[in-house]
């Protein structure tokens, strides 16, 4: 299930080839990629991904849109990010019945660079967090539910 924030480094070209760098955000220290992919169970999704308390991406999953792969970009300063991933997923029942379920979760992902990490739920989607099929140190999920998460107002 799934994640893209942006560092921005902005560069003035002063004219004879020389640029003055001038950054508007923290500048990007590394990227990886969340997939997130819906179950076959699962109406829609709508997730987000937060990255050190900020949001990094909002992932919207349907019949149309299946699946999506997001680029995140950490900022500078750092080898260890926190991270939270909260959303709402309708799902529909064996029965038939249509049924919406929050998710939450979060933890510590460690030198994520350059990785791609799987957004996955469990526990009839109700636990929801990332993780690397190649080499699981490189999440720490957190037990509990994120305080970053909070549910959209509008």
């Amino acid at each position: 299930m799934m994640p893209h924030a942006r560092s921005w480094k902005i560069l003035v070209f002063l004219g004879s080839g020389t640029a003055l760098a001038a950054t508007a955000l923290p500048a990007c220290a590394g990227t990886f990629t969340v997939v997130d992919g819906r179950a076959d169970n699962e109406i829609s999704e709508i997730s987000r991904l937060y990255i050190d308390d900020q949001l990094a991406a909002t992932i919207k999953l349907d019949a149309t849109v299946p699946q999506r792969a997001i680029r995140v970009e950490t900022a500078a300063g750092g080898v260890n990010h926190t991270y939270a991933l909260c959303g709402e997923i309708t799902i529909r029942t064996p029965e038939g019945r249509t049924e919406m379920h929050e998710v939450n979760g979060g933890g510590v992902l460690h030198h994520p660079e350059g990785r791609t990490l799987n957004a996955l739920g469990t526990r009839n989607f109700t636990e929801f967090y990332l993780a690397d099929p190649d080499d699981p140190s490189v999440v720490e999920r957190q037990p509990g539910r994120s305080s970053v998460c909070s549910v959209p107002t509008s």
